[in-house]
Order: C-alpha cells, then structure tokens, then sequence
C-alpha cells in the first residue's frame, strides 16, 4: 500500500519516522493489531522493484501531479510573504484553493465524462499559470496528462512545449487545408432590471430587437416583457428573470452597424392625458416611446467574454404618430424635431453579457443563466452555421400599413387588426402566434392602435410557428376593426384580408411585400365557412391567375382600400424555391430536366442541404435514367453540391453526407461515368484557359472517391466481383491522369496553378477510400508516382512550391504512412523533395512540420525492425544537410540580431526551435550501428573532418544561444543527453582518424571547447535545484556533467605527444571546468592540469604562459559568476599541490597555485560583494581590494586600470564624485604628457596619450567640482594651465583659468557640510577576505550621525553582531565563525598646524584642511589617575587618547581607509581642561556666527540652550571648578611645569566669556519676547560668572613665568612698549609660535620675527598702579591645526574683557583707539562657513559631574567630545566697512556690572578683525597689506591708505595629495 500522511508524528522510538502531514510513505510489513485512524490506504503500483523501486499511485495522473505541485507551491508560497510580494501571495493563495477544491471534485469521481474533461481543464491551467509566476518548470501535456518523454519524439516533445509553434501550425493547417474553418457563434444575453416610468400607470409590453442601420432591417426575432402599471413583471414568478438570450449572432453581425431597440406599448385608454377619451373596462394597445442602445457602445464598455455591465436606456416618445413605424430610425439619426424626451428623467435598466461558443457549451458553462427562465430569442433567417437537426419552421409575419376610406366619418378612423391562423377545416390553429419570446404563444394577435389614422403604419412584427403537417392548406386572416372612444367604446368591424400560407405549386408564400385585397363586411359577419372566402382571389396575384371567376362574390371587395404584410420563412422542411421543387419532382418535367440540373447551381445552399438526401437521391436517379444523357450535368451539379459542403455555414452536413454515401447510395453503376467524367477534367486542363468547372472537380475529388468506392463496392457486391480488373485499370488510368495534371508546366498559366494546387489539397484526402480496395503497397505505389511526378523545386513558383510540400505533409500525417510496408516506400520520395527545400533554404517551417510527424511516427513504431532502416535511410539523407541548415539559420539569426535588432521570419528563435528538435529527434533514433555506419561512409578524412566540426559547432550554439527558454528544463536536459551519448559515440572516430601523424588541430579544439561549454551550462548545475528536482534529474540522467569530464579526460590522455597544442589555450577553459561546483568533476580536471603544468614545465622551463592565461580566465570567470564557496575551490587545490609535490618544478608549482589562490580568494569575494543590491560600500570594498591585488602582486596594468573604471563607476553609481575623481587619477598618474599613440581601450577611444589625460583631467576636474572639493581641483588646473601654456592654446589656458577663478569663488562664497568619521572593526571569520579582522575609518555622508550611519552598516551585513563596548577584541572572537561589527566615532587631526602662514585665514578655509588630507583619528577615554580627587574631581581626571594611523588618507579612493597603526598617549587634567574649555569656545563660537549670517531661520532655541548650558555649568561650577582646581595657588606651587599651560587656560576662559558675551548681543536681538525672562536671568548669571573670574584672574600673578606680560613703570608712549607675541596673550620672547588658543587673530607687522604693538601719547597720565597692571591682551596668530584649541575668532579690536581688569581705564580706551584705526582697512564679513557641532564619542556617555570635563562647561550630559569644528571669521554683524568712531573711555571694568547698565552692544560692536580674500582690490588674492599704527585720526582721512606691502601668506599646496 502506498499512505500519506495526514498527521505530524514526533516519536521517542529511535526507529520511527519523523513525518509531515501529507507526506507518504510505503508500507512494506504490517504487524497484527490496530490500523491508524490517522492515516489513509491508497493503491498503487510498483515499478522497478528493489533498492530504487518507484511507487506510483493508482489514480488519475493529474491528481498526482496537482499533489505534488500543491506540495511544492507551499514552501515558495510561504516565501513570496516574506520577500514582500502580497499581491502574488494573495493570488497564489487563492489558485491553491480552487485546486484544492478541484481535486477534491475529480477524486470523487461522481463528474460525468466532460465534466471531468472541463475540471482536469480547469486545473491544467491553474497549474501551469501557477509554475509560471514561481519561476518553476513548464510541464509538456497531452490531454491535460503530463507526457513522457520516454515515449514521444524530441519534435513532438518541442511542439507540446511551444504553445506558440502549435497555433501557428493550427492556422497553417486552417489556411492551406481543406477551408473547414468553423465559425464561432455570439451570443447576447440581456437582462430587464427595472423600467421606471411614473406617467403610464398602465400595463406595458417592452419589445428588444436587434436592429441593423446599414440595411434598415430588424436581424432577430423579439424578446418581450409584459409588466404591470407599477413597472414590475405581470406574471409575479418572472421577478428577477426577466433575460434572454440573443443567439447564432456571427463575427460579420458582430461587425454591423447594430442597435439594440426597444419598443414600449401600453395597454390602456386611447389618450393618456384625457381620461374621457375610452372607457375604463375597454383596453387599447396603444404606442409609447422608444430606447436604442449602440452596440459599439457595449463592446467598448465590455472589454471582457462573461462582463456583466449594466446600461440605461432613455425612453423618447414620439412626436407624431404616423411616425411612429421609424421611430427608432429617427432616434438613431438624431432626428429631434420628430421624437421627444418626458419630462422626468426616466428608462430601462438593462445588464449585457457577450457570450460565445456553440449553445451546448454555453448552457453546461453557465448554469446559473440557464436557470433563470431564459427566453432563447433566435435569428430571422438562418444563422451563418446550420446545424443537421436544427428543425425549424417559422414564418415571420410584418403588418406594414393600410389604406382605409373615412367611411363618411368626420373624423379619421382608429383601426385595429387582429390576426388569425386557420387550418383547412377552418378552425383556428392553437398557439400559433408569438409576439416575442418570454411570453407564451396565442392563438389570435391584435395590432397596436394608430389614432385617427386612415393609413396605419404599424411595422409590427409576429412569429408564426405553424406545425408542418398543419402547413398546407392553412391560411391567414386579418380583419380590421374601428375603434370607437364614444358610446360604448365598440370596436366595429368593417372588414378583412386573408392569404393561403402554401402555393398550388407546393410553395410557400414568398420573402417579400403582398399586397392584400379587402373585403367588406359588418360587425354581423361571421366566417364559419371560410370556404366561402377562400374560393377569391386574395391579392393581385391570384386576381391574375383566376381567369373564370364568378360574377356575383360572398364578399364585396373594397377597391379604394389596401393592406400590406410581407413575410419571412425560416424553415427546414419547407421551401420557396420553384426550381428546386422541379428537380425533385423531375418526373412530372421530364423534358426539362437538363433545364432544371442547369438551374441547380442557382438555388440557394440553404435549400439544397435542407433536402440533400432527396437531392442526391434526384441526382443518382437521374444518372441511372440515362447516364449519356444526364452524366455530364449530373457530375457537374454534385461536384457543386459537395463544393457547397466546404463552405463554412454548411460543414456541419458533411456527416450527412458520409452518412447517405455509407447507408442510402444506391448507385451500383454510377462509379464508371464518375470515373470517365473526372478523368475527362483532369485530360482537358492542358488545353482549356478557364479551368473554374476543372478546379471545383479537383476540390470536389474525396467525395468523387466516395462516391466511386462505394458505388464499386456495392456493384462488386451485387456482381460478385465482376469486372474488378477493368475497375483496376481505370482507377490506373485516372492515376494517370493526376500525374498528367501535376507534371504539366506552370509557370506560364496562373489557371494551372490553382488546377494543380487544388488537386494536391484534395489528394490525401483520397488515400482511405482507396485503401478500401487496394493493398497498402498498392496505394502507397500510386502515391509514390503522384508525389514523384510533381517537378522540382527549381521548376515550380514558390507558391505552388508551398501547396506541394503541403500535400507531401499531409500524406506523412495520413493512415496510410502508418503502415511500415508503405512508409517503404513512400519515405524516399518524401526525403528526396525535403532534401532538396533543405539544400535551397526554402520553407524551412513546413519542412520541419513533415519530419516532426515522421519522427512521431517512426518513435511510435521504434520496436519494429524495419524503423532501423527508416533510420539509416534518413540519416543518409537528412544528417548532413540539417546541420548545414541549423548553421546556417543560427548565423543568420545572429548576424542579424546584431546588425539590425531584428529577425527575418526565417531565423525566428521558433524556427531555430523546430530543426534542434528534429536534429535531436534524428539523434536519439541513431544507435550505436547507424553511427558506426555513418563514420564509416565518409569518402575521405576531409569529410569525416567537415562533418565532425559542423555537429560540434551546432552543440555548441545549441549551449550559447537561448534556444529553448528558461522554464523549459525538460528539453534543455533531453538536448543535453542527446548530446553526451552522441559525443560519446563520436570520439572514438577523432582519436582513430585524427591522432598522432594525421593529428588536426581545429577538430580537436572544437571538441575541447564543446565539452567546456557542456559541462559549464546552466542547465545542469543541479546544485541550485531542490532536493526533490535533483533527485528526479539524477534517477533519470544521472549527472552528465561527470559522463562529459570523463570523456574529456579520456580525449585529452589519448592525445599524447599532441598536448603542447593546447598549452595554454585552454588552460582557461579547463579552468572554467574546475569552477564548477561537482567534486567529481574537479578531482577528473586535476590531472589535466598537472599535465598541462609539467609539459609546460618541461617546454619553457617556467608556468609564464600558463600563469598569465590562467589569470585572465579566472577573472573574466569568476566576474560572470562561475565558481563556489571558497573551501570547495581549495580541497582542488589541495589536491593539485599533493600533485605537484612530487615533481622537481615543486617550488615554482607551489608559489603559482598559491598565487592563483589567493587571487580566486579576492575574485570570489568581489563576485561576493557584487552581488547586493544597495551594499555599495561591499562593492567599493571588494573592488578597491582587487585592484589594488592586481598593481601590487599581480602586476597586470590593464586589470588594474580596468578595475579602476569599475571603481569609478560604483562611486558615481553612489554619487561619491570625490572618490570618484580620486579613483580616476590612479589611471592618470599612469599616463605622461607625451603623443604615444595608445589603442582603443574600456570607452576610450584611439588617441594619443596626451589626449587621454588632457580627456581625464577634465573629467577629474568634473567630479572634483560636483564634489565640492576644490582646493583639490586647482593643482589639477595648474597643471593644465602649464600644459595649454606650453603649447600656446591660449583658448584652454582662458578656459582653466576661468575654472581656477571660479573654484576659488566656490570655496569662499559656497558652503560645505562636515562630514563625520566614523572607525569600524569587523571581526570574524564570516568576513569577506578584505574585511576580515580588521579595522577602517569611514568618512560619513552629509548629515549622517552614529546612528544613521550604525543602520547602514548592519543594513550592508545583515548577519553583523553590533559589539557595544570600545575594546579591543581577544582571539577567539577574530577566528569565531561569525561577523563581528565594531563602530564609534573618532575625530580628525589635521597637519594644518605646519603652516603657520595659515594663521590669519578665514575659518571657512580652514575648515577645509580640518576634515581633508587626513590620516590620522583620535578618540578619547577618560579614567582617574591615583586616587580620585575628593574635593574637585577635575584634578585626577585623565583621557586615554588613542590615534589611529590610516594607510592612506581621506577622502580617497574610497570612503574607507584601513588603520595601519595606532597610538596611545594619556592626556593631564590640565590639558584635558584646555582641551575641553578651548572645544566648547568653538562650539559657541559656530553657533553665534550661523545666527549672525542668518543660517538659522528664526529659531533661537539652539542658541538660547548652548549658552544656557554653558552660563549655567560655569555659575554653578563648571570653569569655577577648574579654577579652583589649576589655578589654586597650592597647585601652581607643586606644579611649576603647569605654569604656562594655566595661564593658557586661563586665556581660553577669557575668551569663551568674551564670546558669551556677544553671544547674549545675538540672543538680545533675536529673542522672542516671552523668552525674556531666560535671557535676563542669562544675562544675571553671565555678570556673575565674569565677576568670579575677574576675581580670581585679578589675584592671580605670574611674574617669573615665561609667559608673564611686561611689567612698565614708566610714561606709556608709542615708542615705549614693545609687545613681543611669542605664546598667547604676549610674551618678550622673540620667536613667533603659535598658540594653543587666543581670542584674536591678529593682523600683524612682522618685522625680525617680532610683534610690534605700538600706542601712541594719548594714554594721558599713568595711574598710580601702573607697576602692577598686566596688559592680559590676546594678540595671536590663527593657526590651521584644526582642533578647537587653535581655532579663534578673527579680530583685534577688543573690550574691556580681553585686557586684565587691573589695567587702568585710560590704557584700556588707547588700546581700543589704536586698534580700531586700523580696523577698516579689513572690513568685509567673508561669507560663513558651514556649521560643525562639537564631536561627542558614543561610547563614555559621562554624567554631569565634576568627572565629565564637559559638564563643566555644557551643563549637560553629553559624551566627551574630539574634534574642532568650522569657525569663521566673524562674531560680529556689524558693517565694517564704514568708519568708526573711537569707543568711549570706560572706567567700570574692575566691578561686575548690573544688568541695568550692560548693553549688548558693548559685544556686538566688539571690534573683531574680519580677514577677507574678496575685495575690490585685485591684488587681495595674493597678499595681505601691512598694517600701521597711526594717529587714531588719521582713518578719518580716506586717501591715506598705505602703500606698503606684506609678505604673501602662502597657502599648503592643494596638489593631489
């Protein structure tokens, strides 16, 4: 038994199995005891019984297969939720469902057999719809059941795949076979929703029609509604059924102008707004109004088969009765003026569906419509098809108009008819009248009423379906009544009509207009003896054949008076037709009867198949009757009759005719004149031009044979086989005849050709009949000479050409080819006319169709011994030229695709398709015998050779160009056995024909690279597959990767001394094979490769050749993505170096595979990384990596600059364009400005050196500019400059400058965003090789913190474990099996402090050289040294600073740098207190700029919190806690060596009050006023802050320290101080330094290396206390260290908080005088650079204690902080450039002062220096004037600016660095 299971079983028994609910397992022992309720018993069958015996269940195939589908669906479904596509999983889920329910239907099995066909259907599609959206495989089926491809042909196999290749043959077969296309029926189906209409209020009948515009004419029959006065059906069980359905419409109706009409008549009073006019209990059928709705319209609006859409139609009333009969015609036409709308918007609501197929169908497809009481409403007339059967017999009837007298009235007549049927005895007929379906039929019709009408128009249309026993003799009467609306409301009669409905001469009433007679009579007349009636005439007609008429009539007729009907006969059992009745009744005529079989040809076709028995019956009759007289006529009127059987409204009666042919022929005799008579045709086609009569014979030919085998069967039967040899020789004589025909010429008639075309269409058709009555060999004889007697392709029009293979493609598809005695012989014949098309390249698709069914044919037959004959026979024939054909098309397709894009219909990839099936269909028939005797055939070596490299060639197209799809697994593996096997049977031949002496080269390579090729396709890479798809792939084919590698492992052995011929060629190659992920394979391929080593060893003495051929493969390879997981690529190379070991090259062999290693190792990591989607950083990594490989190792120039264009192309792809041009100018420093010619290379094209770097410094000068960087692209201007210059292109030279000018604009005026740095560590083995274990510094995105930079990363290595503390890792985590992610924040240090003559530059310059050109990082750790300072902290806090050295700077190539080296140093309290105060001075110092150049827009609250936290912090203890700590007396005593640095600190503390204080200037004039309270409290506690600093500054002395400020006992002059600037803030040492920190960057004369601050005599009088005042002046040059601790605000004007308090009054004034003369010299604000917060490290976060050297000036609680961030120049916003007065003299600066007295403007006209490089002066770009003390006058006095000049500041050169 076979189970699956429908539980999950988890087990403690060590033997049981794990299962999942509905897996199954075979049961192959069961033990006595209980049987499971959890599991369900199923029948099957074994096969192949033992170790890998296969179970097969016994049920339907499909359910099988729905099975295991579902089953593997499951897993992917669950997949598509994860990877974010809902909207397949939702699909997905919903296809699964219904198979669910499918399957559950068919294993029931309670389905009849096409519901069963309609479900397996169902499911095939949902399956196959399925497999497509998931990528599966399709499934070949035939029948809905998956084929085996065991038991077809590889053709058949193609044809089932290629659903397009199969429609495509479908209509060949429909356009060039024999016209039986059938048509397919539309059908509308119309559903009455609701009609709302509020000014009837009576009862309604709603008439729909289809309506043709173009002919005028109604096409279907009525559809009618009956509905109450309340607008609801009257019958109440029609409720919600009120639908129809419109049937047999064609595509030609589909295609008229069509209109579905509407026609609304009320039952009720005369007059709708007069309620005198009729009486209450009398009704009328009275006109109401009209809808129409265009057809074009519904089809625009239902796009799909089944829609249902609703549509409203507007009713319109009509205007004027007697229009009344073409309202819907003046509705169409938009006629206005003739039709109105109702007041109230109202209408019919109606649903439309298009359905179509045959009714059957539709009516098992749509149940629910059915049911629904469906009024089945036809068409007038026949539908296009006519179905045998289909019995019909309706006479539709038009009441067209009257004229009637007024009878004396004053007033015009309301007439109404009423229509009666009568049978001959004069009773009515029942049921015989329908107004429309939906309604039942009755027996008596009255007319709507016309108001005062004389001459009614009524058009109104009545079935009539009479019983056609019940049709002759029955007539119709009609009689006309007046409807009165005074007195009673009578209806008086006042007269009548009638018409016979059949002809004396057994016709019916004619399709046309009859003009009626009436006739009088009165109320009292009554027809109880129509007898008496009937006997006159009825029309004109009748008038006309009753000659002897009696005087005296019952009825007097009306000769003013007239009534028109017309009718229309739908009938399958009556006729119309007078001549058609003649033949049928031929015996009456006799003498007419060649007349009457002359008329036949004329008669409708729907009468003739109507009656075709009797007609046929007619026709033999009259052959038998005199067969000279009649043959001809009669062999003419039934080829007319069988040729009216290929028209497609009539080939459903074929079967009839078969059927009359085999059951009711009776003509024994008839065969002889049908023979002579066809012969006689076929004899006169050479001379007669119209050949009409000859081709309808020729077309006619297959019912002809019936017709003469059936005939000679039953004159063989009633004779007893007589005359059987004269029958044999006529049938030889008309063979005869039929070659005659298709040997003659045709080229010179087009008449011929279409004889001959139609003779080859009709002749396979012939082959059955004639098997009746000839052996096989007999007719395949005749066959044979027919085929063979057809010219050739040469001789014969390609039309005809087309016909002919045709007819040679449908005798292949016959009976009779199914038989092997006569595909003997026919097969030949067929092959040579193939042969031939193949030779020529002509109708290559047909071709393919003929041995596609060959193939199928002899694959059926295969256990037949003559199929081996078959097979050498089209081997013979066919091999050679195939191949030649699919060389040809695949060149073709391929030149083509490249040169146009395009395909000619011949090289379609369809076309291609079909000759691989064939040639693989031949293949796969070949045995080992059709081989050896085709190797054994070839004449000469020569063309053994041609044809060895035309089969490898087509192998190996078939693996390079996509000729079966993706999805098509099951042939790509077919192709590839065939292949295998057949290379297997081929290279014997190569090594016995083409070794040692008569060695061939070119053969030998072509089978190398065919078996490389084979064994790299995608298609047999099992190990991506699922295990279920590997092991079904392994059952059946094993794994032909390993059969190909050993064939040509074998190949290569036995090529011997011949080896060398492919050293190195195809050590690439062979190197392909390697990566391919099969151990077997590798460990074949490892001898080759010792073999190639060691001949190559042995030939050259080195691996040069090998190494080099060997790297180029391996990059190209492992780039297209070939090769595996590293540790499979080493167990080969461990394997080739156990090899290489015992060699005496072992050395040299070891160091090449090591090479080769560790070159594979990064190449693998490359493909690695290039793998994601968005992991650029892994893209760049694993670039940058290889390249670097390659220049440094490898040493392979080309490589090397080919990966820095993949480098380049990722940055751009980033939008890194810094990287990018660094990148870029690794190829330029390659190249020298010389006219080398150089090749076309990557996209560059052939041009001499110096254009390719002219070319690239251009390109590198475009990314640096949309990098913002430069500084770095001026050098490269310089350099380009020089080279234009050199060669006098003035034109460039202007050109470059512009570009030098315009960066130098960019850098002042354009801002740039700071970037962050952030180190990473990535640890672990899991690594890319690049990456693993160590550690980088990346330079962050604009805008881009730890955070946002910390999601990337983890984002780039999803399987990343983030480390959260800063250690260093120990080595169990670097060789852990995992990813280890390490990353914090580090901080620039910048060289710029090597210049010096940067001092005096603006901050947004400076900021530039701060964050660029940089390879070395710090970040800080704080920890207490000793014992932890009790009282203050601040004394025992120490910072561990670590520096990480960078192997090259950034930016760079990349945004990465790896470390090469780090540095650890401990930092003093002290220095760490400098460090702090000095960052947070510059923090303030950014954030007040911005504000003052408007970056910030209106918000404040960043400003107001940075100095509330600072103001705060130093109030309550922040730079009050370093003072206490450093500047304690008891401290400066124990640490002399301090001594400078607290003076330094106490200068930065001088600094950042000064700072705060223009701070609170800015905050004082942006304030919001509710924040006022804040800033006056901020301005309390700042006074406060100032007055303890002053306090302790003031007490604070440093006579004997170096930097103590000179001491002056005498008379101020300018002459008597000298201020030499040594450190900050002065110092009478005389060499410049530069300073850790200062408020000013001074503008200073630089005379002898010192600094020369000279006063002048308006100092006044010295105080008393002069000998003690320290001048506490900061007057430093700006340095370009980028550390806060250098950074200053640019100015040398300064207040009375930049000079130590003690000073007197009058000193401080002159100070301020003196520095302001100069002051507007150097006015203008340069433009602000941009922002740069104050780093802080992630990874300490310090509380707000004394321990945080933040928190003694932030007052928050941030982390500790490393980096300088951008200043500017300027605090002040000020306009410097006009004149200042001199500043007033203040004595108050020894007190704090009140807030009431301070005034922001005390800070905000702080006279700052601002330094500008873009002023007027045209010089000021190079230098900067020297500066002179003058009288402070003498500013006032524009024009006595000096002259002098100034050393140029020189700048570090922006060259690439």
């Amino acid at each position: 038994g076979w189970v699956p299971v429908y539980l999950i079983f988890r087990s403690s028994v060590c033997q049981a199995l794990v299962l999942e609910i509905g897996e199954t397992v075979q049961i192959l022992e069961k033990t006595e005891g209980k049987s499971s309720s959890y599991v369900h018993l199923k029948k099957s069958t074994v096969s192949n019984r033992g170790l890998c015996e296969t179970v097969v269940p016994l049920e339907d195939p499909i359910i099988t297969e729905t099975t295991s589908t579902l089953q593997e669906w499951g897993v992917l479904w669950k997949q598509l939720y994860v990877k974010h596509k809902v909207d397949l999983f939702h699909k997905l889920r919903h296809v699964m469902n219904e198979l669910i329910d499918l399957r559950r239907q068919l294993i029931q099995g309670h389905l009849a057999q096409d519901q069963t066909r309609e479900i397996k259907r169902h499911i095939t599609v949902r399956l196959d719809w399925g497999n497509e959206h998931l990528g599966l495989d399709l499934v070949p089926r035939k029948e809905f059941e998956m084929v085996d491809q065991d038991h077809i042909s590889v053709s058949e196999l193609y044809k089932l795949c290629s659903s397009s290749v199969r429609s495509q043959g479908d209509n060949m077969r429909q356009r060039h076979g024999d016209g039986c296309h059938v048509p397919v029926q539309h059908h509308l189906f119309i559903n009455l929703k609701s009609f709302t209409y509020n000014t009837i209020s009576e009862d309604a009948d709603v008439f729909f029609s289809l309506y043709d515009t173009r002919d005028n004419k109604q096409i279907s029959e009525k559809f009618m509604v009956r509905l109450n006065k309340n607008g609801g059906p009257k019958n109440p069980e029609k409720v919600d059924r009120l639908c129809a359905l419109f049937t047999d419409l064609s595509s030609k109706d589909l295609k008229r102008d069509l209109y579905i009409v509407t026609h609304v008549i009320r039952t009720g009073r005369m007059l709708l707004n007069d309620s005198k006019k009729g009486l209450p209990h009398v009704q009328y059928r009275r006109p109401y109004g009209c809808a129409v709705l265009a057809m074009s319209d519904v089809f625009h609006t239902i796009t799909d088969l089944k829609e249902e859409k609703d549509f409203v139609l507007k009713v319109y009333t009509c205007n004027n009765e007697n229009e009344w009969f073409q309202i819907h015609e003046n509705i169409i036409r938009k006629s206005s003026t003739k039709y109105s709308a109702p007041s109230t918007n109202y209408g019919l609501i109606i649903s439309l569906q298009l359905l179509r197929g045959e009714l059957d169908q539709i009516r098992r497809e749509n149940q629910a419509v059915f049911s629904r009481a469906l009024a089945i409403t036809r068409k007038l007339g026949f539908p296009d098809v006519i179905m045998p059967g289909d019995t019909r017999n309706d006479l539709y009837l038009t009441l067209e108009r009257g004229d009637f007298e007024r009878g004396g009235k004053s007033v015009q007549k309301n007439i109404e008819v009423t229509v009666y049927v009568l049978y001959a005895d004069g009773d009515t007929l029942k049921d015989c009248i329908s107004l429309g379906s939906g309604e039942p039929n009755t027996s008596e019709h009255r007319s709507f009423v016309l108001y005062h009408n004389n001459s009614p128009r009524w058009s109104e249309m009545i079935k009539l379906p009479i019983p056609i026993d019940r049709f002759r003799g029955s007539h119709l009467r009609f009689e006309f009544r007046h409807c009165s609306t005074k007195d009673k409301g009578e209806k008086k009669l006042f007269g009548f009509a009638f018409t016979p409905l059949m002809r004396e001469d057994g016709t019916t009433l004619s399709d046309e207009s009859h003009e009626l007679y009436v006739y009088k009579c009165d109320e009292n007349t009554t027809f109880s003896n129509q007898g008496l009636y009937l006997s006159m005439p009825c029309c004109k007609e009748d008038f006309n054949s009753c000659p002897n008429l009696p005087s005296t009539l019952p009825f007097q007729r009306n000769p003013k008076e007239t009534f028109w009907v017309s009718t229309q006969l739908c009938s399958t059992k009556l006729t119309q037709n007078v001549d058609l009745l003649a033949l049928l009744n031929w015996k009456a005529h006799p003498d007419k009867v060649l007349d009457i079989l002359g008329q036949l040809r004329h008669i409708n076709g729907e009468e003739i198949v109507k009656f075709l028995r009797d007609v046929l019956d007619t026709l033999f009759c009259l052959l038998d009757d005199n067969t000279d007289k009649y043959g001809p006529l009669v062999f003419q009127s039934l080829v007319f009759i069988i040729n009216l059987l290929r028209d497609s409204r009539f080939y459903h009666f074929r079967p009839v005719m078969e059927a009359y042919i085999q059951n009711h022929f009776a003509g024994a005799l008839a065969y002889k004149e049908l023979i002579r008579c066809l012969k006689w045709y076929m004899d006169r086609s050479a001379e007669v031009v119209r050949q009409d009569h000859i081709q309808e014979a020729m077309r006619a030919l297959e019912y002809l044979l019936k017709f003469i085998v059936q005939s000679r069967i039953l004159y063989s039967r009633a004779t007893c086989g007589m005359e059987e040899e004269l029958f044999r020789a006529s049938i030889q004589e008309l063979f005869q005849s039929i070659r005659f025909v298709l040997s003659l010429d045709s080229r010179s008639s087009e008449t011929l050709v279409f004889t001959q075309a139609a003779l080859l269409n009709s002749f396979p058709d012939i082959f059955d009949e004639l098997l009746q009555m000839f052996t096989v060999q007999e007719v395949a004889e005749y066959v044979r000479g027919t085929l063979g007697s057809m010219p050739s392709t040469v001789d014969i029009g390609q039309s005809m050409d087309v016909v002919k293979l045709q007819s040679i493609a449908r005798t292949v598809e016959s009976r009779l080819f199914f038989f092997p005695e006569s595909r003997s012989i026919l097969l030949p014949v067929v092959l040579h006319h193939i042969h031939l098309h193949l030779r020529q390249q002509r109708e290559l698709l047909i071709c393919s169709g003929i041995l596609t069914s060959i193939f199928s044919i002899i694959n059926t037959s295969a256990m037949e011994s003559s199929v081996q004959e078959e097979v050498e026979m089209m081997v013979e024939s066919l091999l050679d030229v195939l191949l030649q054909t699919l060389l040809s098309i695949m060149s073709k397709s391929q030149s083509l695709e490249t040169a146009r894009g395009q395909r000619c219909p011949q090289c379609t990839a369809e076309i291609t398709g079909e000759y691989v099936s064939t040639l693989l269909s031949l293949l796969r028939q070949m045995t080992e015998v059709h081989f050896h005797h085709l190797l054994n055939n070839f004449h000469s070596k020569e063309e053994l050779k041609e044809f060895l490299l035309k089969i490898f060639c087509v192998f190996r197209n078939l693996m390079k160009l996509t000729i079966f799809p993706r999805d098509w697994s099951v042939m790509r593996l077919l192709t590839s056995h065939v292949i295998v096997v057949t290379t297997q049977y081929l290279s014997p031949a190569l090594h016995k024909n083409f070794s040692e002496a008569d060695f061939d080269f070119k053969v030998w390579n072509s089978f190398f690279s065919l078996t490389v090729l084979y064994i790299n396709q995608p298609s047999l890479q099992l190990e991506p597959l699922t295990q279920a798809k590997r092991k079904k792939v392994l059952d059946k084919y094993g794994d032909m990767r390993v059969m190909m590698a050993y064939e040509l492992f074998s190949m290569w052995q036995k090529l011997g001394e011949n080896k060398p011929h492919f050293i190195p060629g195809m050590m690439g190659p062979f190197l392909g094979v390697t990566l391919v992920p099969q151990s077997e394979v590798r460990n074949i391929m490892i001898p080759i490769f010792h073999d190639m080593m060691d001949w190559e060893q042995r030939q050259n003495g080195n691996f040069k050749l090998v190494e080099a051929e060997l790297m180029d493969k391996l990059e190209s390879m492992v780039s297209d993505g070939k090769g595996d997981e590293p540790t499979t690529s080493s167990l080969f190379v461990c394997s080739l170096l156990e090899k290489i070991e015992q060699e005496t090259w072992r050395e040299t062999g070891i160091s090449f595979v090591t090479s080769v290693t560790r070159l594979m190792e990064r190449l693998l990591d490359y493909r690695e990384c290039m793998k994601g989607d968005e992991m650029e950083n892994k893209k760049i990594g694993g670039s940058s990596n290889l390249m670097n490989f390659y220049k440094s190792e490898m040493n392979k120039e080309e490589m090397y600059i080919r990966y820095i264009h993949k480098l380049c192309d990722l940055h751009l792809q980033a939008e890194d364009y810094t990287e990018s041009a660094f990148t870029l100018l690794l190829y330029w420093e390659l190249l020298h400005w010389e006219d080398r010619p150089l090749r076309e290379f990557l996209h560059y094209p052939t041009q001499s050196e110096w254009q390719r770097k002219e070319g690239l410094s251009r390109k590198v000068l475009h990314y640096f500019n949309k990098g913002k960087c430069w500084e770095y692209g001026i050098s490269l201007c310089r350099e380009l400059a020089f080279q234009y210059e050199t060669l006098y292109d003035y034109q460039s030279l202007s050109w470059i400058r512009k570009m030098e000018a315009a960066y130098y604009d960019n850098i002042i005026e354009q801002q740039r965003i700071e970037p962050e740095f952030f180190r990473m560590g990535f640890y672990g083995r899991k690594f890319p090789f690049f990456l693993r274990n160590k550690e980088f510094v990346c330079r962050g995105y604009d805008y881009e913190r730890l955070e946002d930079f910390q999601q990337r990363m983890l984002g780039e290595f999803p399987q990343a474990i983030a480390m959260q503390h800063p250690n260093q890792p120990d080595d169990a985590l670097l060789q852990s099996d995992a990813q280890y992610l390490q990353i914090y924040a580090v901080t620039p240090v910048s060289d710029i402090t090597d210049v010096p003559q940067l001092e005096r530059v603006p901050e947004r310059i400076k900021s530039f050289y701060r964050i660029n050109n940089v390879t070395r990082f710090h970040y800080d750790r704080p920890f207490h040294k000793g014992p932890k300072d009790r009282e203050n902290e601040f004394r025992s806090l120490w910072i561990e600073r670590t520096t990480l050295i960078l192997s090259r700077p950034l930016p760079g190539i990349s945004r990465w740098a790896e470390v090469e080296r780090r540095e650890l140093v401990e930092v003093s309290p002290l220095e760490n207190a400098i460090y702090v105060v000095e960052n947070k001075t510059q923090e303030l110092r950014t954030l007040i700029s911005q504000y003052q150049h408007r970056q910030h827009h209106g918000n404040i609250n960043p400003l107001s919190m940075l100095l509330n936290g600072v103001i705060d912090a130093a109030v309550n203890g922040g730079i009050a806690r370093y003072q206490e700590a450093f500047f304690d007396k008891e401290y400066i005593n124990s640490q002399p060596e301090d001594t400078e640095r607290i003076a330094q600190l106490n200068d930065l503390m001088q600094e950042q009050v000064h700072i705060l204080g223009v701070g609170l200037a800015v905050h004082e004039k942006l304030v919001h006023p509710e924040m006022r309270p804040l800033h006056k409290k901020l301005i309390d506690q700042f006074h406060m802050m100032r007055a303890g600093l002053h306090q302790v500054s003031g007490s604070t002395c440093w006579v004997n320290s170096p930097r103590g400020i000179l001491t002056t006992h005498s008379h101020m002059s300018p002459e008597s101080v000298r201020l030499i600037h040594r450190h900050s803030p002065m110092n009478l040492q005389g060499s410049i330094r530069q300073s850790s920190s200062s408020l000013s960057s001074h503008t200073s004369s630089e005379a002898g290396g010192n600094l020369v601050i000279l006063t002048d005599g308006l100092m006044g009088e010295p105080p008393e206390d002069t000998a003690h005042m320290q001048v506490g002046l900061t007057c430093t040059h700006t340095h370009t260290q980028p550390s806060p601790s250098s950074s200053s605000l640019s100015s040398i004007r300064s207040t009375s908080s930049q000079i130590i308090n003690s000073a007197p009054s009058s000193a401080r004034g002159h100070f301020l005088m003196h520095f302001d003369a100069f002051h507007h010299q150097n006015s203008d604000p340069p433009p602000a650079l941009p922002i740069r917060s104050l780093r802080k490290s992630p990874l300490h976060p310090i509380p707000g204690s004394p321990t945080s050297p933040q928190s003694a000036l932030g007052g928050s609680n941030s982390t500790l902080s490393g980096s300088a961030s951008s200043g500017v120049s300027s605090l002040s916003e000020s306009n410097f450039g006009g004149q200042y007065p001199d500043p007033p003299v203040r004595n108050d600066a020894m007190e704090p002062v009140p807030s009431h007295l301070w005034t922001p403007e005390e800070y905000l006209d702080s006279p700052y220096l601002h330094i500008h490089y873009s002023g007027p002066e045209a010089e000021s770009l190079d230098q900067v004037r020297p500066f002179h003390y003058r009288n402070p006058v003498s500013h006032l006095h524009p024009h006595s600016h000096p002259h002098d000049s100034l050393p140029p500041v020189s700048f570090p050169s922006a060259a690439l660095m």
